[in-house]
């Protein structure tokens, strides 16, 4: 039986399901949805909705192995048949189903797909969990469990591309049961939840939170051995299988049952660092980003959502960001949060090896140790040795809700043993480039302060005193910046210590191109060798590039035509150069679709400065 949408549809409205087979009905009736390579198609695509999918993913999921010639024509044949059954949008009569430069993209509404109101009834719960009403975020959450059907897409998990999309959807299933399980325990209710649990417990027997609840809820129910037994199996399977130790949080949980203490389950703070939370302290004169914050902590606070890149210019406040964020949601992962900065402290980049090390570390995992191999492809016992590093590190993830912060990524390659596959955690990637080969990931691009949020973090570090004294070259000050979160700190730092001198002045040394990287110093603190950390990140062709194209930039920015006469050469290598860096964070291109000859390309003004600098020790190699 399908569900009926959360709001009364139009006549002739499709309702699709994902939670169980693929089905669609429209005024009741059932659909035929065509043959299975049809469906795959379709299915793929309400797996995504309202989101670009490749052309690529599409392909994978019909044909894995061998796709024909024929399979990109093919692939619009299905495409035009989703067209059909799905028809137009309610507003402008538009296709539903379009192309674009980043695949075909498919706009729906909530109340026409299960897995959109499952999600929306979801998030819902738990704000309302959140808010304390308990009984309400027990009924939220209740009814997006209700949506269910079964195992999603289960008709179609021969293709492994709609496998791993079903995969997705059943951890997510799982989040939210045990979200609602908690709080109907919370509710002293616990019995109400007892035999969903000990069914989910037997499909899914390495999963700790479901453990922990199905522990809480035979405790609460006065079933004290069942629930002292249901440790002793997990922490047995643990050491067998995996060779792991139940969580902190879940032993301390099993002394206090063994006390026969009242609490039946351990107290938030325990629960909010159950392997410890090792971030950090929070930015103390964060300002701004407020939309991106709110955006970063929608994601995080979602079960849907597993990898969130934050990119930008060196300086912009990626770090800060991230961590604002990891700060404010510690409800929301009950077994931990955790930082690890990526490159050492003169900017090269650590091993991957170095980085899981730490992370085994700081979340309790028995990663094995991983030698030091000469650079290129592995091979021999090293490889496997960091293959089977990196598969603890997945087994423990796929077990836990953590938030990872990776701060710093040099490029996609680092960190792709390191992301979760499928699993409840979430993980915060900093970096100056796109890491664009990346899939599926949600981006948040960062770029220069307003004016008024500069001028704010200035204010905060000068006191708004001194900034209403002359609030022009305040202006100017933060301009000269570029307005970047680490620019501007610096320059109140310095001017924090410098109360003598007038802000006008300070002004006229930022505006110098030839000095004002050596004004941008305070302390150990260097604007300087933040740029030059990013400088070493571009290949020898890209700087070159970079030092040819930092003359435009600095004049107001360059068109294709300004980067073809820079770098003397034509069109399509100058379009290759140009996005190459935009791709690196060394360039910024305009935010709304525009053609590549209409582009207004830009440098941010204190790398170009650097860049400038760099140009005349540029040789060929």
């Amino acid at each position: 039986m399908i569900r009926p949408p959360a709001r009364p549809a139009p006549a002739g409205a499709v309702y699709f399901s994902l939670l169980g087979p693929l089905t669609a009905v429209r005024d009741g009736r059932p659909l035929p949805l065509g043959p299975r390579k049809q469906r795959l198609v379709l299915a793929t695509l309400l797996a995504r909705p309202n989101t670009p999918v490749p052309v690529d993913v599409l392909t994978d999921a019909v044909w894995p192995d061998d796709p024909p010639r024929t399979a990109r024509k093919n692939l619009q044949v299905y495409v035009s048949a989703a067209r059909a059954l799905l028809g137009s949008t309610g507003d402008d009569g538009r296709d539903r189903v379009v192309h674009g430069c980043g695949g075909y993209r498919l706009t729906i509404g909530e109340g026409e797909l299960d897995t959109l109101r499952f999600r929306s009834l979801a998030r819902a719960g738990r704000a309302a969990g959140e808010r304390g009403d308990l009984r309400g975020a027990a009924r939220l959450l209740r009814e997006a469990l209700d949506l269910w059907e079964g195992p999603p897409l289960n008709d179609l998990r021969d293709s492994s591309g709609v496998a791993e999309e079903a995969e997705r959807l059943e951890a997510r299933c799982l989040t939210v049961y045990e979200d609602w399980a908690e709080t109907e325990i919370e509710l002293g209710r616990a019995a109400v939840a007892v035999d969903g649990l000990r069914d989910l417990v037997e499909r899914h027997p390495l999963r700790e939170r479901l453990r922990v609840a199905w522990m809480n809820s035979l405790h609460q129910s006065g079933r004290q051995a069942e629930a002292l037994a249901v440790y002793d199996d997990y922490r047995q399977l643990l050491a067998r299988e995996l060779g792991l130790e139940p969580s902190p949080a879940m032993a301390a949980l099993y002394r206090a049952m063994l006390g026969r203490g009242r609490a039946a389950r351990p107290p938030a703070g325990d629960r909010d660092t159950a392997h410890g939370t090792a971030l950090p302290a929070a930015p103390r004169h964060f300002t701004g980003r407020r939309e991106e914050l709110r955006d970063l902590l929608a994601l995080l606070g979602s079960p849907d959502e597993g990898v969130v890149v934050v990119s930008g210019p060196a300086g912009s406040g990626k770090s800060a960001l991230a961590l604002r964020a990891a700060h404010l949601l510690g409800d929301g992962f009950p077994d931990g949060r955790f930082h690890v900065q990526v490159r050492r402290e003169d900017g090269s980049a650590r091993t991957p090896a170095e980085v899981l090390g730490e992370l085994g570390r700081l979340c309790g995992v028995r990663v094995p140790t991983v030698p030091a191999v000469p650079a290129g492809p592995e091979s021999g016992p090293a490889a496997a040795v960091s293959q089977g590093a990196e598969d603890a590190w997945q087994r423990w993830l796929s077990l836990h809700r953590a938030l990872i912060v990776l701060d710093d990524v040099p490029d996609e390659a680092f960190v792709r043993g390191l992301l979760p596959r499928s699993s409840p955690s979430s993980v915060v990637l900093t970096a100056r480039g796109q890491l664009a080969g990346l899939a599926p990931v949600h981006r948040i691009a960062l770029g220069a302060l307003a004016d008024g949020e500069a001028l704010e973090l200035l204010g905060k570090l000068i006191g708004p005193g001194r900034l209403r004294t002359d609030p022009a070259a305040a202006l100017r000050i933060v301009r000269a910046c570029g307005a970047l979160p680490l620019a501007v700190g610096v320059s109140g730092m310095r001017l924090a210590v410098l109360r003598h001198l007038p802000l006008a002045e300070y002004a006229d040394r930022l505006g110098d191109p030839s000095a004002a990287l050596d004004e941008l110093v305070a302390g150990d603190v260097s604007v300087r060798l933040r740029m030059a950390s990013g400088w070493q990140d571009l290949s020898p062709d890209g700087r070159r590039a970079l030092g040819r194209l930092a003359g435009p930039a600095q004049e107001g920015g360059f068109t294709l035509h300004g980067a073809m006469e820079a770098l003397g050469c034509g069109e399509r290598a100058a379009i290759r150069t140009v996005e190459s860096l935009i791709d690196a964070g060394a360039v910024t291109s305009p935010t709304g679709e525009v053609t590549a000859h209409a582009a207004l390309y830009e440098v941010p003004r204190l790398l170009c400065l650097y860049a400038r600098e760099r140009e005349g020790a540029l040789t060929p190699e």
